[in-house]
């Protein structure tokens, strides 16, 4: 038994097949694209080139010259001309002088003339009399001068004991207290004037005076502070 055999394709059928193969194909591209399986399937290289730029310096400026300076050409001295002096004018010749007749001309004569009589003397101005000076001011009346004293009763100013050592020594003699008195009958210092010899009286007169109380002294009766002369006799009494 005859086994049929397979007929041919009809052309229209392999355009198609053809045409869907080909549409296929440019899908897969497409997709391939979006996927980047191309991008890792072609790798281009390019070199880079170093380019490199040698400086060139800059030419030296040179610099032009000054001009020189020419000088001006000095101008020719002009010869200085000497004028001769005009020779001064001669002065006129002196007139002669006129010479004038001196003698007197007769007088006319005149009728007796009477004697004009003497001018009083003149009386000198006589001085006036200065005048009286005035009188010189009266002296001020000198104020009384009352000088302090401690004699006075009411003061009861006591002896001043005699120096025990002194006393036993044999010691004698005058001392001066020289004492500044105060307005209110006070001393207010006091030193030796006059020394008796020996220093145990004179310390003893100089204590015994800067205790006693004074009768200030007074100038005008208005108190006054002073100094005063104090006497002070140290003597033993001889039985």
């Amino acid at each position: 038994m005859a086994l049929p055999y397979p007929s041919a394709p009809h052309p229209l059928r392999r355009h198609a097949g053809i045409a869907a193969g080909v549409v296929t194909l440019h899908i897969a591209a497409l997709w391939a694209l979006q996927q980047g399986l191309l991008q890792r399937a072609v790798e281009i290289i390019v070199p880079i080139a170093m380019v490199s730029e040698v400086l060139t310096p800059p030419a030296p400026k040179v610099e032009t010259p000054p001009a020189p300076v020419i000088p001006p050409k000095p101008e020719p001295v002009r010869p200085v001309v000497q004028h001769k002096p005009t020779p001064a004018p001669l002065p006129p010749a002196p007139k002669p002088l006129a010479i004038r007749d001196t003698t007197p001309a007769p007088q006319a004569p005149t009728g007796a003339t009477e004697p004009q009589p003497p001018a009083p003397p003149v009386a000198a101005p006589v001085a006036a009399a200065p005048a009286p000076a005035a009188p010189s001011p009266a002296p001020a009346p000198v104020a009384k001068v009352e000088l302090p004293t401690k004699d006075a009763d009411y003061l009861h100013n006591p002896p001043p004991p005699y120096p025990p050592m002194s006393f036993r020594l044999g010691e004698e003699g005058l001392v001066v207290v020289r004492v500044l008195i105060g307005t209110d009958g006070t001393a207010q210092d006091a030193q030796v004037q006059k020394s008796s010899g020996f220093d145990r009286l004179d310390q003893a007169a100089v204590k015994a005076a800067r205790s006693w109380r004074y009768v200030p002294g007074k100038r005008g009766g208005v108190p006054e502070q002073m100094w005063v002369n104090v006497p002070v006799n140290w003597e033993l009494r001889k039985n």
